[in-house]
């Protein structure tokens, strides 16, 4: 079995913010693989599919993204064997770059930071770079919303690299 977890706040007013790039992404996944997220499990939405011969779970934690670590600790408890990839937002990333770790600390990122708290750090991570605004409040920036004509092409890029990982 295969979960992406794609990080990011639910709700209408955080729909496409900085912090939400790692939801889009599932979605766009959600899009092409032809699932919805019909499901509640593990403290998230889920969207159940297959990749091939494996079943696929698409997720998006319910907890906000600093706690997202419950969700994937739920996750891991009840898929023991499961490979995990989670999608984040990267403010120490130029705008538009990616970068896959196989595994590796939480960094900067505090969603990151609660699932390697709840789970370790034995998890795939593809961060997303979204750059930041010297001028503004971090976290004002992250729950800003970005620009969609210039992410768009990026949240396709992320879910074609996603399905090449998961192959």
């Amino acid at each position: 079995m295969k979960i992406v977890v794609g990080l990011g706040n639910y709700g209408q007013e955080h729909e496409h913010t900085y912090h939400n790039i790692g939801f889009d992404v599932v979605d766009a996944l959600a899009e092409r693989l032809g699932i919805s997220f019909t499901k509640k499990m593990c403290k998230g939405l889920v969207a159940e599919g297959r990749l091939g011969n494996e079943k696929l779970l698409l997720v998006k934690p319910q907890t906000y993204v600093n706690l997202s670590g419950y969700c994937v600790k739920e996750l891991k408890s009840k898929f023991k064997d499961a490979r995990i990839l989670v999608i984040a937002d990267d403010i120490d990333l130029p705008k538009g770059n990616f970068r896959y770790k196989e595994r590796g600390s939480g960094g900067t990122h505090n969603g990151l930071r609660n699932i390697v708290e709840q789970v370790g750090e034995d998890f795939e991570r593809i961060r997303v770079g979204i750059g930041r605004d010297i001028f503004m409040d971090l976290a004002d920036y992250v729950l800003s919303k970005y620009d969609r004509a210039l992410f768009e092409p990026i949240i396709e890029k992320v879910a074609d690299e996603v399905l090449n990982r998961l192959k």
